[in-house]
């Protein structure tokens, strides 16, 4: 399909927080100082992977351990009680504007010990097909867009309820391909790492698990599509949340779940997207042009509940939320999930969900779905008890 650069690069730079760049008033986004919306290079690094947390409102900080635990936190990934497995998800992106646009993840883990879990993932971006033009606005050949990011993840258990994680993360984004010297472009690169801590308690007494966690992801340089002058920040990002699960008897339990994130990038102001990565990261917290109510706006709100009966069959939903003055996206989320359990102790799983936007005119997050399968393999007892924790 066709579609020009530069929608292309809207859709692409501005992260997609709102389906129009223009307030009520008229005004442009950038020029009005009501609004504070954050812009990043490689946006794609902050869309939900994986159709679970998808379902409940983008939470997964502090969920149970799962084969997509590396993306939400690495610290939690010490906590899986299975050997090894494999997940992979397929999100299409803005379906209600464009038809190909969409996300591919790919993750696998292994269980060393029972301390000890590691992980590597792809995180791929699909933009579609774009129609580049000149000047005189005469067609001058297709390009196909892409960006990704590849991880590695080491986590460790530092006590019985106690652990921590650390990704190493490579992204690259090309948006404009072979046609780069022509537009005096090139593709991104950028370095980045993550860093989880993760706790959950239960109580026997309550027939219940605590979790909490925090996390700050794609800490990294930035990036730039020209040259050393024109940098971009990438979106570092702080994650920090709890989750509760109690089972309420045999046969069916329940978990409610609390995320808070914020932006690691500097607000919307003079200057500020000049700084240096390390003064930008640190001072994101107190840059805001209005001040500390800025601060607290920037802050994003996501809380799930999700219901298991017998482990086999899963319902969730969830909410996201966001302040009008930084990007007022307001979502609903649904979903589903199923297990199945051989005799061997093999699972084999797969999620679905699905996005419905509550503020109107948010088009382009309608009707966002996504599905994931996964493939798992139980802990080998001699394996399970080479080492341990007090």
């Amino acid at each position: 399909m066709k579609k020009s650069l530069f929608i292309g690069s809207i859709i692409f730079l501005c992260r997609i927080q709102n389906a129009s760049s223009q307030t009520g008033g008229g005004q442009i986004v950038g020029q009005d100082t009501t609004q504070n919306i954050i812009t990043t290079a490689v946006p794609f690094l902050t869309i939900t992977p994986d159709s679970r947390a998808g379902a409940m409102g983008d939470v997964g900080v502090a969920t149970s351990a799962d084969a997509n635990s590396s993306y939400w936190n690495a610290g939690k990934l010490a906590f899986i009680d299975k050997g090894y497995g494999f997940s992979t998800s397929y999100t299409p992106w803005l379906a209600k504007i464009v038809n190909d646009m969409k996300l591919l993840y790919l993750t696998g883990f292994y269980k060393i010990d029972r301390e000890q879990a590691v992980s590597a993932s792809l995180k791929y971006f699909d933009m579609g097909d774009i129609q580049f033009r000149t000047d005189q606005n005469v067609e001058n050949g297709r390009y196909n867009p892409r960006e990704y990011a590849i991880d590695v993840t080491y986590s460790r258990l530092l006590t019985q309820h106690l652990s921590i994680g650390g990704t190493l993360r490579y992204i690259r984004s090309n948006l404009t391909g072979a046609f780069s010297s022509s537009y005096g472009a090139r593709p991104g690169n950028s370095v980045a790492v993550d860093l989880g801590v993760y706790y959950t308690k239960p109580f026997e007494s309550r027939n219940a698990t605590l979790s909490l966690g925090g996390a700050i992801t794609n800490l990294g340089s930035k990036m730039t599509y020209t040259s050393a002058a024109f940098k971009n920040f990438i979106p570092t990002n702080l994650r920090i949340g709890g989750a509760y699960k109690t089972q309420l008897d045999v046969f069916n339990s329940l978990t409610f779940a609390l995320d808070f994130n914020k932006l690691m990038v500097p607000s919307p102001g003079p200057g500020n997207s000049t700084k240096p990565m390390l003064s930008g990261v640190l001072g994101s917290f107190t840059d805001s042009r209005n001040g500390f109510a800025g601060e607290l706006k920037e802050i994003t709100i996501s809380s799930g509940l999700e219901y298991w009966y017998r482990d086999y069959i899963a319902a969730r939903v969830g909410y996201f939320y966001e302040a009008k003055s930084t990007g007022n996206r307001k979502y609903l989320t649904a979903g589903i999930g199923f297990r199945y359990e051989s005799a061997k102790r093999d699972i084999l799983g797969m999620d679905m969900s699905y996005m419905i936007p509550t503020v109107l005119g948010q088009y382009a997050l309608a009707e966002t779905i996504r599905f994931t399968l996964f493939y798992i393999l139980p802990v080998k007892e001699t394996k399970q008890n080479e080492s341990s924790v007090d």
